[in-house]
């Protein structure tokens, strides 16, 4: 082994330790990319039953409504 090959070994070494970039070439935080997700997720969900929520309370009122109707009050 020559000194070029300890070069070259050092230099694979650092730059397979480096950190991931994203696309524009700055570092990027994978475990805080991750989390960011995650809380996207969580948010996307809870926006998801809210709205269930609501079309079943429409669904009862619309219920009731037309029971009304039917019973003529």
């Amino acid at each position: 082994m020559n000194n070029d090959d300890r070069v070259n070994d050092e230099e694979s070494e650092t730059t397979s330790n480096a950190p991931p970039t994203d696309t524009s070439g700055k570092p990027d935080d994978v475990v805080e990319s991750e989390l960011e997700d995650r809380d996207s997720d969580a948010e996307s969900l809870d926006e998801a039953r809210n709205q269930e929520r609501e079309a079943e309370e429409l669904r009862q009122k619309i219920a009731e409504i037309e029971r009304k109707v039917a019973d003529g009050n």
